[in-house]
Formats: C-alpha cells, structure tokens, sequence
C-alpha cells in the first residue's frame, strides 16, 4: 500500500480545514505518498456520547489505525487561549496503546494553526501541539527560512508550522502566502517520510 501522510485536523469555522487542505495539496506534490485527511469529532458536554460514529458529511473521523498505519503526521488545530482545541487533545489522549507500542517512533510529524488575532498564541499552540508529538518519539519538522513567505508574511506562518489569522469574525480567508507555507509544509513532510522510510527499510535484515 503505497505510504500516506495523515492530516489530522480540527476546524470550526473552516480556517484550520483551509490550512489543511493546502497542506495535503503540498503532499500530494511528492510522487510516491499520498495525504489522508481525518478529523475528530466535538467534544460533548453531556457525560455519555451523543453524536453519530461517522460525521454526515465531510472528511471522515480517524482512528487509532489512521495514526498508527501512517508514514507521516501533520496536526492541525484552532488555538484555544495558547493551546490546541479540546476535541483534538482528547482523541490524544486515547494513544496511549500506541505510545505503549512504540508506533509512531522515529515517524516525522508537524502542526499547524489559526487564531483571530495576529497575537493570538498560535506559536504557543503550535509549541503546545508539539509536546505529546515528542512523547511518541516523533520527529518534528516546522517550516525553514528558505521560504520565502516567512519574511514576507504579513499574516499567519510561522518557523513553527503554518498558521492564519482569521479575524474578529473569523471571515478572513487563508491568504496566497498563507496557503504556499502550508503547501511547503506538507510537501517537507512527504519528502522526509519518503526518505526516512527508504532509510528505515535499507536497515532492515533481509530474510
């Protein structure tokens, strides 16, 4: 089965899902991988589960077998006060089989973000989103300065990872610089799966 990098994804008012799409647009620039994008589903505030399994529309809810399968991870999320969304720190928060496993060791990964004000903590989001990455012996990848949109953006992007600013009213909508960093993200991360993932089977024994 050829290799996949997951773009897992939370998005309310379309922002982050913009930011998403123009990074599977970038992995899909590298012969040879694909993107699968997968999102979660809200968090309920009622104590047992009230939405359907599979979302009516949309782009599908991951599963456990959506991280642990891929070759690569690109996790996005609104910035909620300096930190990812709830919804998307739950379905974290259910890898514990994975991390106890090892799966997603040595796998390169990067995140990226939106907030509705320029100063809003998407580089301590995207800095928050970092940390359970590590725990899984991820390696992570952010966006070099080779790209020209860093010096030039007067928006979102980030070393970090990409990032938008969406406004007060959230209507702003993800600009051409914006959407050519997150394409250069997602097109890092296919080529560093790619090679990792040629490394890693030219290590291996054969039998």
């Amino acid at each position: 089965m050829q290799p996949y990098v997951l773009v897992l994804f939370y998005s309310r008012s379309g922002s982050t899902r913009q930011l998403a799409e123009a990074i599977a647009q970038g992995i899909e620039r590298q012969r040879g991988i694909s993107a699968r994008m997968r999102t979660v589903p809200p968090v309920s505030a009622e104590s047992e589960q009230v939405g359907p399994d599979i979302p009516d529309e949309g782009v599908p809810y991951a599963t456990l077998d959506d991280l642990r399968d891929c070759a690569a991870l690109a996790l996005g999320s609104p910035t909620r006060f300096g930190a990812m969304a709830a919804p998307l720190k739950y379905f974290l928060e259910q890898t514990t089989s994975l991390w106890l496993s090892g799966a997603l060791i040595d796998k390169p990964a990067t995140a990226f973000t939106s907030t509705a004000s320029a100063h809003g903590g998407q580089e301590a989001t995207l800095l928050n989103m970092l940390v359970p990455l590590l725990h899984h012996g991820m390696i992570y990848a952010g966006i070099p300065y080779s790209e020209a949109g860093l010096q030039s953006t007067d928006g979102g992007g980030t070393p970090y990872g990409a990032s938008h600013v969406a406004g007060a009213d959230n209507q702003r909508r993800v600009s051409e610089v914006e959407r050519e960093l997150a394409r250069a993200q997602g097109e890092r991360i296919a080529r560093l799966a790619l090679t990792l993932g040629r490394s890693q089977n030219a290590e291996e024994p054969s039998s």
